[in-house]
């Protein structure tokens, strides 16, 4: 079997690779190391800005394409349209969390280009993918939306101005911070809004995904609203993730998503799938 095929090696262990020591790649580093999946074993860290005790070998990307057998992405989507393409052409697979720089054309055409390593996305704080992809299968869909609320702190942007930053941290009431497609969404919120991306490719059309961001003072749960239609139904779900305490731009759920996505990578499924 190629290694592209299967992230399990002959004596049925799997080796990763995390770039990011943040609040997700730390999470999922920890929990490896705890046993959390029998013989999935983490062997190095990318990050650029030293992190201590990670418990692992922190060393560049080439040593750590040489020692994995799957290499997980946890630091932005400047490091998938950076690294994205050269890590499958050095055969190894790739888990993207930062869905949303695939929203780039240049980007999701490299990629599409690289190989042998495969492009693995995680569902992170999504959910309802399972069935809105099958409903997708079955045929289009005729529209997709997201609705996103989260603490505005969190999704003030280096783009705005001082006023704007300050109107959107200081606003005692929500406030739409933006309306569009996921494309636009993921590039002006590359943070906050890699959910819509997300569904878009669960749902195979980025294109038809709707987005509306709201900046809610009173969301102290990050609100998302996935809304779909088409010949095979309607479908409606409202997701309410606890912020990560480390990292509040992100959900605290999301490192479980790596770890049920690897889980599966590494033959060990656990319940549905």
């Amino acid at each position: 079997m190629s290694r592209a095929a299967s992230i399990v090696r002959r004596d049925g262990s799997a080796r990763v690779a995390v770039i990011g020591g943040g609040a997700i790649g730390g999470a999922v580093i920890s929990a490896l190391r705890e046993g959390r999946l029998p013989g999935v074993e983490p062997v190095a860290l990318v990050d650029d800005r030293p992190v201590q005790g990670a418990g692992v070998p922190q060393v560049d990307l080439a040593t750590a394409l040489d020692r994995a057998d799957v290499v997980v992405e946890c630091a932005g989507q400047a490091v998938v349209a950076q690294s994205a393409a050269g890590i499958l052409d050095h055969g190894v697979d790739l888990l993207v969390t930062s869905v949303g720089a695939l929203c780039d054309p240049a980007v999701a055409d490299a990629v599409a280009a690289a190989g042998p390593g495969r492009l693995l996305l995680t569902s992170g704080a999504a959910g309802g993918l399972d069935i809105l992809s099958a409903a997708a299968a079955q045929a289009p869909l005729t529209r997709v939306a997201v609705t996103t609320a989260k603490l505005p702190a969190t999704l003030v942007q280096p783009w705005m101005d001082g006023p704007a930053a300050a109107r959107l941290r200081g606003t005692d009431r929500p406030v739409e911070v933006f309306t569009g497609g996921a494309r636009e969404a993921a590039r002006l919120f590359p943070r906050s809004l890699n959910l819509a991306a997300t569904v878009g490719w669960a749902v195979g059309d980025l294109d038809l995904v709707e987005v509306r961001l709201m900046a809610d003072p009173s969301a102290a749960l990050t609100r998302h609203l996935i809304e779909a239609e088409g010949p095979s139904g309607a479908y409606r779900f409202e997701i309410q993730n606890l912020p990560s305490p480390e990292n509040p731009r992100t959900s605290g759920v999301v490192p479980y998503a790596v770890l049920r996505s690897l889980a599966a990578l590494a033959g060990r499924p656990s319940g549905v799938i």
